[in-house]
């Protein structure tokens, strides 16, 4: 009888250990692949970043990037542009390059 029974319990565990696997290939694309991947998209855009683009930062101001240095940015903020504050380039979310600013309203019209 001891025999039967150590025979089903090694296929029990054989079968968790498959379901183990599938859930870490699951998890692998469902979070780990999306987040390497907006890293990457991240990276390439803070890597094109150039003077007189406008930018939002994370906090949710919009302004315009004066100067680049290796990790910050100095951004002028404000309508008269007298506010310049050094920030780092990992506080930009999103870029916006003066050439699409034009294309876009060409497209309206």
């Amino acid at each position: 009888m001891s025999i039967l029974a150590q025979a089903g319990s090694a296929g029990a565990t054989g079968f968790s250990l498959i379901w183990i696997v599938i859930m870490l290939v699951v998890l692998y694309f469902m979070m780990i692949r999306p987040q390497q991947k907006e890293t990457k998209r991240k990276n390439a855009m803070l890597s094109e970043l150039a003077v007189g683009d406008t930018v939002l930062t994370t906090s949710g101001f919009y302004g315009m990037v004066i100067d680049i240095t290796e990790d910050t940015v100095i951004m002028e903020f404000g309508n008269n542009k007298n506010c310049r504050i050094p920030m780092q380039k990992a506080a930009i979310a999103v870029v916006e390059k003066p050439e699409d600013a034009i294309a876009e309203k060409e497209d309206k019209k």
